[in-house]
């Protein structure tokens, strides 16, 4: 598993050598974010998964922050963020709506966000942000607690992934001669 990873993710000397991230070589070149063990792999799987969930372009911002905090594999963290595209980013945060309205015990359905009308933008305006701030508070813990969720399952499953792996090739090599 190690190899298949390795092979895929980028090398040190890649950061190393990119003018952007020169400012950040001390930090981004610390060999706990570059080794790949069960401890360092299931803590990026975790923070990419939490991190997956923050919106638009800051998931791989926070994944990094939080590899170099944690002292994770920090390209593997930035590989797990990639599991929210166009196809899952809805179902996600709808799943985390629905969350949020069980942990707060809203007893409404979903609402349906007011039908735009160019002729009244003003009321129309109002009616919009009402409607996002009611749909905020729910979204806002449902993202919280889908993202503890899924970074805790995330670190248990790598965890046993790397175990069962790990037993594996043990008892190949207790079954040669």
């Amino acid at each position: 598993m190690r190899r298949f990873l390795k092979n895929r993710l980028p090398d040190p000397a890649t950061i190393a050598d990119n003018p952007w991230l020169r400012p950040f070589r001390n930090s981004l070149l610390h060999p706990r974010l570059w080794h790949l063990n069960r401890h360092s792999a299931a803590g990026a799987v975790a923070a990419g998964l939490a991190c997956g969930l923050i919106p638009g372009p800051f998931q791989m911002l926070g994944a990094a922050l939080c590899a170099v905090f944690f002292r994770v594999n920090l390209p593997l963290a930035l590989f797990v963020t990639l599991y929210t595209n166009p196809l899952t980013i809805v179902p996600l945060y709808l799943l985390a709506y629905q969350l949020g309205r069980l942990a707060l015990a809203d007893g409404t359905g979903f609402i349906t966000p007011p039908e735009p009308r160019l002729l009244q933008l003003l009321e129309w305006s109002r009616e919009l942000s009402n409607w996002m701030l009611g749909v905020g508070k729910p979204l806002g813990l449902g993202l919280l607690l889908l993202a503890a969720l899924l970074a805790g399952a995330g670190y248990l499953l790598t965890r046993a992934a790397w175990r069962y792996h790990l037993l594996r090739q043990w008892r190949k090599r207790q079954r040669r001669p």
